[in-house]
């Protein structure tokens, strides 16, 4: 019996079989980077904590670089306004991706991610702001709360769930990247105080010039993309320093660049085209530069502060800002997100996939509350680097982290635990193509 045309489609779908491959190679990639991310936030809560916590500010607040290009930055500065440029570009890389060449490309599968990266973006950012009322000081931190640390997030569910379905895995990447791009939007709009016209203008001749050279790639640079990043790399730098002096966070440099880039899925006759295209080189080179190296070195210059014991903890967290960001995180993203999920289900013909449950969404909407990077980034254009706000911040985006991995392990361990133990009693029958049938099945 052929399936009924005004039947509800599935909410939340496996998506494409090399969809659900190249998912799980990003989760085994992330993992590492995830550990590396907490190792550098520890060290540098130790060192910011310890007798020689003094070194520790100074070598943050070290200056180098050239100032008549204001590029004469502290290495905490360095490090979130470029650092996170290249952890950017890896975002704007996997959009474009997802948009281009993968599910994303179809409507009825992106509207779901698309609406509960938006529940998660603005119900924190409305508690925040209610709990932070009336405090002109404050108030001013609305947007920390409203990211989700890809890597952070990507590399929790690595660890624990590793026989929980695909359309879970899917959900959250997508999830986290449409985040991350509402977050830098909200960066470019809300925190530019002031704009420099003729450096911003300036910005679109490298920005323009890199478009050019990487759409046309292959007549420039032949049937080896691997050879135009060494060409490509100096221009997107010229761009990225002309918008850092523009007074435009220079992260957003990122993935303005990253949009430009070609995703190469297939020639003008349909076909596949030979050798990978150029987005997915250099997702190749750039991806453990951004897990292995730029994102823990920000967070090992951002998440050190000095804490102050256990009176200076208490008072940390009785502040405003603190529990704004703590409830924001740990309560509003989770239920934003699956509010923006159920109303989609509610009210249009999307319903839940057969395989997954409510549940299984809390567990991961529970997850987009770590919100680490983005968040620490954010609280240091709303208060400054090293102001008491600031400080007050750190602790906690830290403490709500934890608190959401945590909370997050705990309910998807156990749904893990269920998944496993159906999966061996009921293997997933592959035909001879080694394609499991729940990818061949209509959706």
């Amino acid at each position: 019996m052929g399936m009924n045309p005004l039947s509800k489609r599935p909410l939340i779908g496996y998506g494409s079989y090399l969809e659900a491959l190249r998912i799980g190679e990003i989760l085994r990639k992330e993992t590492i980077g995830g550990a590396l991310l907490v190792v550098a936030a520890v060290v540098a809560l130790i060192w910011a904590n310890s007798p020689a916590s003094e070194s520790y500010f100074a070598l943050r607040d070290l200056k180098i670089g050239y100032e008549p290009w204001h590029l004469e930055l502290s290495l905490g500065a360095w490090a979130a306004d470029g650092l996170l440029a290249v952890f950017f570009f890896l975002v704007g890389l996997e959009l474009k991706r997802e948009i281009v060449a993968g599910d994303l490309r179809q409507i009825s599968k992106a509207i779901v991610p698309v609406a509960a990266a938006v529940g998660g973006v603005v119900l924190p950012a409305l508690i925040y702001a209610a709990i932070n009322w009336g405090n002109p000081e404050t108030i001013s931190g609305w947007a920390i709360p409203t990211a989700t640390d890809i890597a952070f997030a990507v590399a929790v569910l690595a660890v624990i769930g590793s026989h929980l379905p695909t359309p879970l895995r899917i959900f959250l990447l997508t999830l986290a990247v449409v985040d991350d791009l509402m977050a830098i939007t909200i960066i470019a709009i809300f925190y530019t105080s002031e704009i420099n016209t003729d450096a911003l203008l300036l910005t679109l001749v490298p920005l323009a010039l890199y478009g050019f050279l990487a759409q046309k790639y292959r007549r420039f640079f032949g049937l080896n993309p691997s050879a135009a990043w060494f060409i490509l790399l100096p221009i997107g730098f010229a761009a990225w320093a002309l918008l850092h002096a523009s007074g435009i966070h220079a992260t957003v440099a990122g993935v303005a660049l990253a949009f430009t880039i070609p995703v190469l899925h297939s020639t003008k006759h349909g076909k596949h085209a030979d050798g990978p295209g150029l987005a997915e080189v250099f997702e190749h080179r750039f991806r453990p530069l951004s897990a292995g190296f730029a994102v823990p070195v920000f967070a090992f210059f951002s998440a050190g502060v000095a804490v102050g014991g256990f009176q200076g903890l208490a008072s940390a967290l009785s502040d405003p800002v603190a529990i704004g960001i703590i409830v924001a995180l740990v309560a509003g993203k989770p239920i934003g997100i699956l509010a923006a999920t159920w109303l989609t289900a509610r009210f249009t013909k999307a319903t839940l996939d057969p395989a997954l449950k409510w549940v299984d969404l809390a567990g991961v909407s529970l997850l987009a509350g770590i919100g680490f990077t983005v968040s620490l980034l954010v609280g240091e254009l709303s208060f400054g680097l090293g102001s008491p706000a600031n400080d007050h911040a750190k602790v906690a985006i830290l403490g709500a982290s934890i608190l959401a991995a945590v909370l997050a392990s705990i309910l998807l361990g156990s749904r893990n635990r269920q998944y496993r133990k159906l999966q061996a009693q009921e293997n997933i029958d592959a035909d001879d193509d080694g394609i499991p049938d729940v990818y061949q099945s209509e959706q």
